[in-house]
């Protein structure tokens, strides 16, 4: 009887441990990651997270590198069920080290794994963060669960070193059309740090409504910032809510982009203040969809006190370089107004020692030396573009038939947008910065953005469901070598990621073009 219950125990045991979940728990081949690494020499005996395993952080690392170390204990100790003490620098483990060479850049790594330890190695504290985005891929999906799940924790043996493509590698999140709170913003964050993009690009004012407290013109966001797209309530940032943000990001190693359009999309300010209109009557608010209907009065010297205190309150609470000013569809702004407005606030934006970015219709007036230009058209054919790279202007390319998260995948997608046309993962990934735009003059792109408008969108579920899986494709094409770029090996790569992402409980759209697992 004993005999037969152990050979029944055994079998049990043999159908609960299928080939499936066998592989599952085998260690990851070191390159299947999104972003593609630069470089992966695999080879040796893989590394296994055990419960005697410490995280170990050398001296040079110091608090930011404790941090760091404080996290990845953070992502690992829930599903492992492991303590992994953070400790200082020793022997075995995982090792969080900077060192003195340059080689890697700024945000560079280079992560080896061996049977008696894995050393994440970087220059700065950034690309010890993108080596730990590393690490997480490497381990099996089920290491995002927040309970505690089946082992072993293997990561293949080997050497990643790895540098991004492109120092900028953006993402825009619109919260003007449709309002989202600091606990959203910070979920999208974390789902962004998770493919290495490096700045939150936020939309922070257009017609629908405006979400960032600014105490000189305070009716700008208590009247201008109650309303959204359909009528709902809106909502708007204190300053210490923006501040969090900024914070959270940092610890994320995002910049956050600031962005108050001008001239055009400026309804919620005109309707906050008469003296911003030019015969001095405040329209009533808006929740319609339709752009390009309204602008700040170029002549009136209102407009430029404004835009002034504006960008200083926003300049002293935010440390990243950039302060964005819109610039697009500013329709019934003439054009030569549009050149003196925006010779005005690109100067505006210089007194308070920032960089100027501006959507591309910037490149139509007289961009300033330094001037970064988002474009998002989408035939690449633009001659002011062009002719403003070749006089200096940096580009951060974001084709909006590429690019823009919010353009529906097919037909039958219900949020989202078509105007650019229908935009699935494939098409999503198939371009190529440095060439989309004919003519452009090598070195000009300073790098990607995938925008996210939300004309449609009213939850995280909402974010999610546009963002994943396009987004992880522009991280790739903005930190991946060109050379990496192959849609056959990047589909299977992406599908590999749908465990990860709903063990994240993200709301991620399942493409039919992508073979998930």
């Amino acid at each position: 009887m004993a005999g037969l219950l152990g050979a029944l125990l055994l079998m049990a045991a043999g159908l609960s441990s299928t080939p499936a979940a066998a592989a599952s728990r085998a260690a990851r081949p070191l390159g299947r990651l999104v972003p593609a690494p630069a470089s992966v020499a695999p080879g040796g005996s893989p590394y296994t997270i055990t419960s005697s395993t410490p995280i170990r952080v050398d001296a040079a690392a110091g608090a930011e590198g404790r941090r760091i170390a404080g996290y990845l204990a953070d992502v690992l100790r829930p599903s492992t069920g492991y303590a992994l003490p953070v400790g200082p620098d020793g022997s075995g483990g995982i090792r969080l080290r900077l060192s003195g060479g340059t080689r890697l850049g700024d945000e560079g790594y280079r992560l080896v794994s061996g049977r008696g330890a894995i050393t994440v190695t970087a220059h700065r504290p950034a690309g010890l963060f993108h080596g730990v985005q590393t690490l997480r891929q490497l381990l099996p999906a089920s290491v995002e669960k927040r309970t505690r799940q089946q082992g072993p924790w293997q990561v293949a043996g080997g050497t990643i070193t790895d540098t991004p493509r492109y120092a900028y590698r953006g993402a825009m999140l619109d919260v003007s059309r449709h309002f989202f709170t600091v606990a959203q913003v910070e979920r999208y964050i974390d789902q962004l740090a998770l493919y290495k993009i490096n700045k939150l690009h936020l939309h922070l004012s257009d017609d629908q409504g405006w979400r960032i407290a600014i105490d000189s013109w305070p009716r700008l966001a208590t009247y201008g910032g109650q309303t959204q797209v359909g009528g709902g309530k809106g909502g708007y940032y204190s300053k210490a809510d923006y501040r969090q943000i900024v914070r959270y990001a940092a610890s994320r190693y995002l910049e956050v982009v600031p962005e108050i359009d001008t001239p055009g999309h400026t309804n919620a300010a005109l309707a906050s203040y008469a003296s911003l209109n030019c015969d001095g009557v405040a329209p009533p608010l808006y929740t319609g969809t339709d752009v390009g209907f309204s602008s700040l009065c170029v002549p009136k010297d209102v407009t430029y006190k404004l835009l002034d205190d504006v960008v200083r309150e926003l300049s002293a609470m935010t440390p990243g370089r950039y302060i964005h000013v819109g610039g697009d569809e500013a329709h019934s702004t003439p054009h030569a107004d549009y050149v003196t407005f925006m010779d005005k606030a690109q100067a505006i934006v210089a007194k308070y020692g920032k960089t100027v970015m501006g959507w591309h219709q910037l490149t139509g007036a007289r961009p300033v030396a330094g001037a970064v230009a988002q474009y998002w058209g989408t035939e690449g054919n633009e001659a002011e573009v062009v002719a403003a790279a070749k006089a200096g202007t940096r580009l951060v390319m974001s084709p909006a038939n590429r690019a823009y998260l919010d353009m529906k995948y097919d037909a039958a997608t219900k949020l989202g947008l078509d105007w650019a046309g229908l935009v699935d993962v494939d098409k999503s990934y198939a371009w190529d910065p440095e060439t989309f735009i004919t003519g452009l003059p090598s070195g000009s792109v300073l790098g990607v953005e995938a925008p996210l408008w939300s004309e449609t969108l009213t939850t995280s579920a909402d974010i999610e469901y546009m963002a994943f899986p396009r987004l992880p494709g522009i991280a790739e094409i903005g930190w991946s070598p060109a050379s990496t770029h192959s849609w056959p090996d990047y589909r299977s790569r992406l599908a590999e990621q749908g465990p990860r992402l709903a063990a994240l409980g993200v709301n991620f759209y399942r493409s039919p073009v992508v073979p998930w697992e």
